[in-house]
């Protein structure tokens, strides 16, 4: 297997993508788990740029990694000035990094009217500063800036570039598609070209997804010669994003036999990419291919039937090699067969034709007719099933609760809410204030049952969307609720459907808290 050296970006132009703004111990954890998934190289940021980084490096210095080198990325020196006295590349030195990253001009376009210099001046910038950092004992990779830009424009420029670079001792030559508009066809045919003109040096590749090619350009360099791939988890990126490496490593490793990553490590991507969408505060994206939610989720009975027999009828991989898992999505368009899979994680003993089967079915159907939907709130679905075949007792039960909305608002706040809930004989009132009534409801919830279960203090909701059912009855309609919940080791939705937003909230949230306290309650089962 030839080996492909995963190089992630995710902590410098992941940062660039707009939203996101890492702080410094959210860097430090992605570095953790970029370790843990067994890349090689992690771009973390530049030291010249902001004190934040600054400080990054100087923590980071301490981690034990087992896989990843960290790399300190940064400009060539400027025009004009000697390489030791440019205080950018003499931060790249203090950041301590075994590894650096330079990226220098490869279309002479750039040279000429971004930078204002010559292309000799260019040149000599790039070969001073790559040898400088060589003389200091550091891995250097050459990021030649807009190369397929150049390429197309003065295709001998931008090889004499690479030359500097490679002639200073330059470890790789990462051929940029900085504006993300090449095709695969123009990728693969460049790259081949400079790795037979490079023989004796690494080839990397670094695309942008502005045409929405990254992933299968990058693809293509690969199987053009390139042996290091950049790019981040999920494709952040400023723009469009930059090449997803949660897609590209699954393709190179699984589909095409190369080696990027430890072979189990990669059953680690799904959980990596979900905690890198979660640290950055963004929604990871349902249909992403292998680590999305949707990537393994079948809706139609006849699929699901198909796959219940055999799961390569409709899926390409195995879906926990990457760590993620099938799901049969409960709906009014599954068959019997479809939605017992799903029952018989609850009650292994139940048939098609039991009587309770027969019961959940059309107890489903009824409240798919009441407004909900239980393919996007699996977890509410389960907690029905238990209830119906009577496994299930709740944790707490709702004596009442008051909400108090009051405009204007006062530092953000313009509710309260005063909530009694029962937990065995045991009565709690409590009152919390929020920054709209479902915030302060679930701020309430919260205080009262945390005392009794602090797992719940584990649980951060991610998602909140209201859907008007019926909407001819203007503000008397009924609504849907789903409440997307999280812990930090899995992700799941719950639903609540009412004429009364508040009151179908809460029914959300109710299931939200009963479903992380359930699964715990069988982890410690089953771990006895």
């Amino acid at each position: 297997m030839t080996s492909i050296a995963i190089y992630d970006s995710t902590l410098r132009d992941g940062a660039q993508a707009q939203g996101v703004s890492y702080s410094v111990d959210d860097k430090l954890k992605i570095v953790e788990r970029l370790d843990a998934l067994g890349v090689a190289f992690i771009e973390a940021g530049n030291p010249g740029s902001n004190p934040k980084d600054l400080e990054f490096f100087a923590r980071a210095a301490n981690l034990a990694l087992q896989h990843a080198k960290i790399i300190a990325f940064g400009a060539t020196r400027k025009v004009g000035i000697r390489v030791a006295d440019d205080a950018n590349v003499q931060s790249l030195l203090k950041a301590g990094t075994p590894a650096i990253a330079i990226f220098g001009k490869s279309w002479d376009y750039q040279v000429l009217e971004i930078l204002r210099t010559t292309l000799e001046e260019n040149l000599a910038m790039i070969g001073d500063t790559v040898r400088y950092l060589k003389q200091h004992g550091k891995t250097v990779v050459f990021d030649a800036e807009h190369f397929f830009d150049g390429w197309k424009d003065n295709a001998e420029y931008a090889l004499k570039t690479l030359a500097a670079a490679a002639e200073a001792g330059a470890d790789c030559l990462c051929l940029c598609d900085t504006n993300g508009g090449s095709f695969p066809d123009e990728i693969f045919e460049t790259t081949r070209t400079v790795c037979a003109s490079f023989p004796n040096v690494a080839v990397g590749i670094h695309c942008h997804n502005d045409s929405e090619m990254a992933v299968a350009n990058s693809i293509r360099a690969v199987q053009a010669g390139a042996t290091q791939v950049q790019g981040t988890i999920n494709g952040l990126g400023e723009r469009c994003g930059n090449a997803n490496l949660c897609s590209i490593i699954p393709n190179l490793q699984l589909k095409l036999g190369f080696e990027c990553i430890p072979g189990e490590a990669l059953r680690h991507l799904t959980n990596v990419a979900r905690s890198v969408s979660e640290i950055a505060n963004l929604p990871l994206n349902d249909k992403a291919a292998y680590v999305g939610g949707h990537a393994f989720a079948h809706k139609g009975g006849m699929h699901i039937d198909a796959v219940v027999k055999n799961p390569v009828s409709y899926e390409h991989v195995n879906p926990e090699l990457v760590g993620n898992s099938r799901r049969v999505l409960m709906s009014e368009v599954a068959g019997r067969s479809t939605l017992l899979a799903r029952i018989n994680a609850i009650d292994p003993t139940l048939s098609k034709d039991s009587p309770e089967t027969r019961k959940i079915i059309d107890r489903l159907k009824e409240l798919e007719h009441e407004g909900y939907q239980f393919e996007a709130a699996e977890s509410s679905f389960d907690l029905v099933v238990r209830k119906m075949l009577g496994r299930y007792t709740p944790f707490f039960e709702l004596v009442e609760f008051k909400v108090i909305v009051s405009e204007p608002s006062v530092n953000d706040v313009n509710s309260s809410v005063i909530i009694k809930v029962r937990v065995g004989d045991q009565e709690v009132l409590t009152v919390a204030e929020g920054d709209g009534p479902v915030n302060a409801l679930d701020k309430a919830a919260r205080k009262a049952l945390e005392r009794i279960y602090p797992a719940i203090g584990e649980i951060r909701l991610t998602d909140y969307k209201v859907r008007v059912l019926d909407s001819d009855q203007a503000s008397a309609a009924k609504v849907r609720v789903l409440i997307e919940s999280t812990d930090q080791n899995e992700n799941w939705t719950t639903i609540g459907v009412s004429t009364d937003i508040i009151n179908a909230s809460w029914q959300a949230l109710v299931d939200s808290i009963e479903y992380k306290l359930l699964r715990d309650q069988e982890a410690l089962r089953q771990a006895a």
